[in-house]
Parts: structure tokens; sequence; C-alpha cells
């Protein structure tokens, strides 16, 4: 496995980031069908697919794979990265999934790790960013896009307080942010999780900890879902969210009194990827929706929502709201290292801050 970090990623994904850029609730189960015509009729089946993308995402990117396959049903259960993958952990001998869509990439390097994937080459996956996919072949996994550590600062209740908007994780340990500061458990959520991998690699576990420490004594509350900050900061329950860069745009888009900011030290960051369980029966459909998943029209889609994606989308716009430079804002992180630090870094998280959670 090559190590993850910003250099390397820069390398590879310049060319189709700047091609692409023109510069937690219960598990949620649903059921997608369709009996639109068009489609490849003499495709059908059913397959449960587990994912971490958000809600508002999911219909609109599966619009496509159903009137290309309208009589696969797709059952869909969704949550938070940390809830889908300890769920599948907890199935490993028994999985029920066939598919897992957009979750974490340092979650998919621990299922590997534990023997839980099936080695699948996606039609189309010599298209994908060299750095956006697993190095065996055929592949484990494959990436889609990349998401960031973004901060969802409201305008209004900061002005009322007379603060200034923070620009830094510094920022967000002065006194007078006190009690003003969710963010995402990253036990729970990805979101959560990139954003302490970030801290950490940047600054080391020794200062990594004590930084966290002083965040702490200015932290409300935990949640557990990397969305939930920002829509804290939009309603104004709270004054500045540290959540993600697209679900920050979007309560901003919707007329929130809200800034994103991206913070000036950089944003941690992971990659959203599918795999394919290893499991007795492979169906054929969970095969076709991994082909579907990295096609040109859901990388289109990806595209509209995500700044950095993993094929080069020709003549696409940088999407509204995020940093002018994408790749320039993350912070040089090595995936894998994330990946096997992961249960250390949650017990040491979890020892030191869990009392301020909010309940499961």
């Amino acid at each position: 496995m090559k190590k993850w970090h910003y250099p390397l990623l820069a390398s590879f994904l310049s060319i189709a980031v700047l091609a692409g850029c023109g510069q937690a609730p219960q598990s949620q189960t649903n059921t997608q069908g369709s009996t639109a015509a068009g489609g490849s009729a003499s495709q059908s089946g059913e397959i449960t697919v587990y994912t971490a993308l958000e809600d508002d995402q999911i219909k609109t990117y599966l619009e496509s794979f159903k009137a290309k396959y309208p009589d696969v049903k797709v059952n869909i259960v969704r949550d938070s990265t940390g809830i889908i993958t300890a769920k599948l952990l907890a199935e490993k001998d028994n999985p029920q999934a066939d598919v897992v869509w957009g979750t974490a990439a340092t979650s998919l390097l621990v299922l590997d790790q534990q023997g839980m994937l099936e080695a699948y080459d996606p039609k189309g996956v010599e298209k994908v960013s060299a750095a956006f996919k697993d190095d065996k072949s055929p592949v484990h996994w494959v990436g889609i896009d990349a998401w960031e550590t973004a901060f969802a600062v409201n305008t209004k209740e900061l002005e009322k307080r007379n603060l200034p908007i923070p620009r830094s994780y510094e920022d967000l340990t002065k006194p007078e942010y006190k009690g003003m500061i969710v963010m995402p458990n990253p036990a729970s959520s990805g979101t959560g999780l990139l954003t302490i991998n970030g801290v950490m690699q940047l600054k080391g576990d020794g200062d990594g900890w004590s930084y966290l420490d002083k965040l702490h004594d200015n932290m409300a509350v935990y949640t557990h879902s990397g969305s939930k900050p920002a829509k804290m900061a939009a309603t104004g329950e709270y004054p500045i969210g540290i959540s993600f860069g697209y679900r920050a745009i979007t309560e901003k888009k919707k007329g929130a009194p809200i800034e994103v900011v991206f913070p000036e030290e950089g944003s941690g960051w992971d990659v959203e990827a599918n795999a394919l369980m290893k499991k007795a029966q492979i169906k054929p459909e969970a095969k076709l929706f991994l082909d579907w998943a990295i096609s040109d029209e859901a990388m289109k889609e990806y595209n509209a929502n995500f700044a950095i994606v993993s094929v080069k989308q020709e003549g696409a716009a940088l999407p509204e709201g995020y940093a002018v430079d994408p790749l320039k804002q993350l912070i040089p992180l090595d995936l894998k290292k994330a990946a096997e630090n992961r249960e250390k870094i949650l017990a040491e998280w979890e020892k030191r801050y869990a009392t301020k959670s909010e309940p499961k």
C-alpha cells in the first residue's frame, strides 16, 4: 500500500482536479427501485448497499443507476461513517452488505486488513487517479471524491457577541469562544475522525493531544453526525460548527447566515470510496453497481458537490464555495497511517472527551 500524503496526492490529482474544477441518526434503510422505461430491462435482482453518503446526495446520485437498471432493487443502509464501519465489522462472519459505497477510505483500509473486501476491477477503473484506488490488481477499493474539514460560522450570532470569525484551528481555542463550538464525535463520524487525523498528523501526537485538550475546553457538545454541527450553526443553536465543506456550503446556499471557513493551517481530509464485500455469493448486480459508481454519469454528479473527484471531468467548474485551490487546502496526511492508528486514536479520544458527547 502506498503512503497517501499530500505531495503524492497532489502529483496524481493535479490533472484530475484542475480539469474537474475548471480552476447521526439511526441507520436508515431505504429501497431504491424504478419501473422507468429505457434501462437495461434484462438485468434484475436485489442488492444491499451500505453508505455514509449524505441523504440529499443519495437520491440524486442513484437516478442514473435506476434509469439504466430499472429492475435492480437497491436497498440502501445509510449512517455516519463510524456507525457503518462498526456495523460492517460486527457482521464480518455473516456480511449483510453486498457493496460499500461512498465510505471513508480509512475505513475500507481497516476492512481490507480484516480480509473483508473482494478484489474487483470496476469497468473504467483505469481512468481513476492512482491516489484514489488500491494499488493491488484487481483493486480492493476505489475512491470517488475527497472531502475536507470546514467551519460553519454563524456571522449574526458572532456579531451579537462582538466576536471575530475564527479562521484557524488555533483561533478555536481562544477563551472568547468557550461553549460556542460543536464538532462530530470521531467514533461516529468520518468528518470527526478526518478532523482529528488532520490535527494529529499536523501537530504530532504530543502537541496534537495538547491542542485537542484546549479545544475540548471550548466545546459545547460532540455530535454523532458530521453534518449536524453545520446545521446547528445554521440555525444559531451554536455559533461555530466544525463540519465539512459540502454541508457548510449547502447550509449557506439555503440562506443561513453562515460563513464557510477552511482553516488557515489546512483541512483534514479523507476519500469517499467503494468496495465489493467478500461473501459466499457475489451477486452480478453488485458488480454492475460498482461499475456504475465510477461511470461518467456518476462522476458528474459527484463533481457537482465536491471540488476533488477521482476521474478527470473535462470542462467542469469548481463547485461554489470551495477553496480556490482545493488541493493546497489539504493537510499533508498519510491515510494508511490514519487507518493503522484508528483504534488507538479513538480509544484515547473516548477516554479524554466522551463526557461532552451527545447521547446516541
